[in-house]
């Protein structure tokens, strides 16, 4: 039996409000992490806006006292509630989104997670062209993968729709990052949502980046949980089980029609087609 046919699932969670809609939980940590061990999950994907405002003794008392493991930690809050990005054209602001992330990194050290580069990353800013955009996001993610080596971390660059920003829409452009960067450390986090609008085949692009994979996001193509919308997830984990792909698939939905009916909904349809590939 391959990995798929028993998977190591985890659900996103927010450790503070959070103005981003695509997180099912946020709230009372301890509670909501009862919850989604009750509902079958492995693990928590945690997103995390400043670690230095977590109190990590008693969030890891928490995860212990219900079994649960952090497979990754995002970064995003940091860009769409302080702007922090590693594309702004203010060298002092770049500055800081590395810090941040540098932040992330030790965190994820003691969690043993990987940290996610998504909406940090930026977008390009009125007067700077894309292309000096992408050579700040190379600089910068350069060092941080540094960092991130050194302290024996994996980062994971997502390509998100083109509503969310212009750099990386893609899977192409997320490899042809990661191969420019040329780090081992440094690898994609794919997720379906973005892939149903950008990608012509998810399938092809899924096993296109083989090994390059390092996290995988599901949610279907209206943003809901797996199997509120029209995705054929059958197809897209066949092809992701091909890649001999061996990490953690983590739910980035909507709260639809609520957080608790959204995270059961998806851990009974996943497990259903768990069972046929």
């Amino acid at each position: 039996m391959g990995l798929l046919n028993q998977p190591k699932l985890s659900i996103v969670l927010s450790t503070h409000a959070t103005q981003f809609d695509a997180v099912a939980y946020k709230g009372n940590f301890e509670s909501n992490i009862a919850k989604i061990s009750n509902w079958g999950y492995d693990g928590v994907e945690l997103a995390i806006r400043d670690p230095n405002l977590i109190n990590v003794d008693a969030l890891e008392a928490i995860l212990a006292n219900q079994g649960i493991k952090v497979p990754a930690i995002g970064t995003g809050q940091a860009w769409g509630e302080e702007h922090l990005s590693l594309t702004n054209p203010d060298p002092s602001v770049r500055d800081k989104a590395i810090s941040r992330i540098k932040s992330h990194i030790s965190l994820a050290q003691r969690l043993k997670s990987l940290v996610i580069i998504g909406l940090i990353r930026g977008m390009t800013p009125p007067g700077q062209t894309k292309l000096q955009s992408m050579r700040f996001l190379e600089e910068c993610l350069r060092d941080c993968a540094k960092d991130a080596s050194d302290h024996g971390i994996r980062l994971a660059v997502e390509p998100l729709n083109r509503y969310e920003t212009d750099l990386i829409l893609n899977v192409d452009e997320g490899l042809e990052l990661v191969h420019r960067i040329d780090s081992p450390n440094l690898g994609l986090l794919l997720d379906t949502f973005h892939m149903n609008i950008e990608e012509k085949s998810i399938e092809q692009c899924i096993r296109r980046s083989g090994d390059s994979i390092f996290h995988f996001h599901v949610a279907d193509s209206n943003r809901c949980y797996p199997g509120g919308g029209h995705l054929d997830f059958k197809s897209l984990l066949e092809a992701l089980k091909s890649t001999g792909y061996q990490g953690w698939i983590s739910g980035e939905f909507m709260p639809i029609p609520d957080p608790d009916t959204a995270a059961q909904r998806s851990m009974t349809y996943l497990k259903q087609v768990f069972t046929l590939i």
